[in-house]
C-alpha cells in the first residue's frame, strides 16, 4: 500500500474509531442513568432474565468498546479504499455486532451467578461471606494465570488475527470477526467482570475502574505487568474480605436486609 492509499485508509478508520467512541460514551451515560435506580441493590437487581442481559450487554458496550477501538480501527484499514462509506459502516457495525453478541451471552451464566448470589446474600449470609472470598480470591489467581496471558497477547497485538480473518468469506464474515475477537476477549476479562458480582453489578465506580484496567492492559507498555499487579490487589481483597465482609457489598446483606 503506497503513501496516499494509507492516507486514504487513515480517514475513513479514524472516523469509525471515533463513532465508536461515541458509542461508548453513549452506552456510559445511559449506564449511569440505570444506575440511579440500582444503587446498593444485589443479586439479579430484581431483573428477570429477559431484562437482565440487555443491561449487561449495555454495562459491556460502556466498558469494553474503547478497548476495542484500535483494534475495529485496525481492521477497518483492511476494508479496500473503494469501498462505499455506508458498506464500510455496516461492516465494522457487523464487527461490533459480533463482539456485544459474545458478551452478551456471557450474560447468561452472569445472571445465573447474580441470582444465586442474591439467593444466598438473602438466605444464608454465611455462605454469601465465603462465595464473596471465592469471587475475588478466583479473579486474582486467573489474572495471574497463563491463559490470561496467551488471550491478552492477542488483544494485544492483534495482527496475526486479522491475518487470518482475511481468508473470511461469506455474508457473515464481520459478525464472524467480531465474535471470533470477542472469544479473546472473553477470555482475557472475564475473571475481572466475575468481580462485579462481588461488589454489585451496578456498582458505577467498579465499573469505571475495571474498564480502565481493561484498557491499560489492551494498549499500554506496561499493560501486562499492570494486570499482574491487579491480580494480586485483588488476591489481598479476597484474604482482607475474611475478615471484612462489607469489601464485597453484592454479598454482603445489609441490616436493613436482614431486619
Amino acid at each position: 500500500m503506497n503513501g496516499s492509499a494509507q492516507l486514504a485508509a487513515r480517514s475513513p478508520a479514524r472516523r469509525e474509531a471515533a463513532l465508536l467512541l461515541i458509542a461508548a460514551a453513549g452506552a456510559w451515560v445511559a449506564t449511569f442513568a440505570l444506575a440511579r435506580g440500582m444503587a446498593g441493590m444485589t443479586g439479579t437487581m430484581g431483573l428477570g432474565l429477559v431484562v437482565f442481559v440487555p443491561v449487561w450487554t449495555l454495562m459491556m458496550a460502556a466498558m469494553m468498546l474503547p478497548s476495542v477501538t484500535p483494534v475495529a480501527t485496525l481492521y477497518a484499514r483492511t476494508i479496500p479504499g473503494g469501498a462505499a462509506p455506508g458498506s464500510r459502516a455496516a461492516r465494522i457495525t457487523g464487527l461490533v455486532v459480533g463482539y456485544l453478541g459474545v458478551w452478551a451471552a456471557a450474560g447468561l451464566p452472569a445472571f445465573g451467578l447474580a441470582w444465586l448470589t442474591g439467593w444466598l446474600t438473602g438466605r444464608h449470609p454465611g455462605a454469601a461471606h465465603i462465595a464473596a472470598v471465592a469471587v475475588f480470591a478466583v479473579a486474582g489467581a486467573y489474572q495471574l494465570s497463563r491463559l490470561k496471558d496467551r488471550c491478552l497477547a492477542k488483544c494485544r497485538s492483534p495482527l496475526g488475527l486479522l491475518l487470518h480473518y482475511g481468508s473470511y468469506r461469506g455474508r457473515f464474515r464481520d459478525l464472524r470477526v467480531g465474535a471470533h475477537h470477542g472469544g479473546y476477549c472473553l477470555g482475557c476479562c472475564w475473571a475481572l467482570m466475575v468481580i462485579l458480582i462481588a461488589v454489585g453489578v451496578m456498582n458505577v465506580a467498579a465499573m469505571v475502574g475495571l474498564a480502565a484496567l481493561v484498557l491499560i492492559e489492551k494498549t499500554w507498555t506496561w499493560g501486562p505487568a499492570a494486570g499482574r499487579l491487579a491480580g494480586t490487589a485483588v488476591l489481598a481483597l479476597a484474604v482482607a474480605t475474611i475478615w471484612f465482609p462489607w469489601l464485597a457489598p453484592g454479598l454482603h446483606a445489609s441490616p436493613a436486609m436482614m431486619s
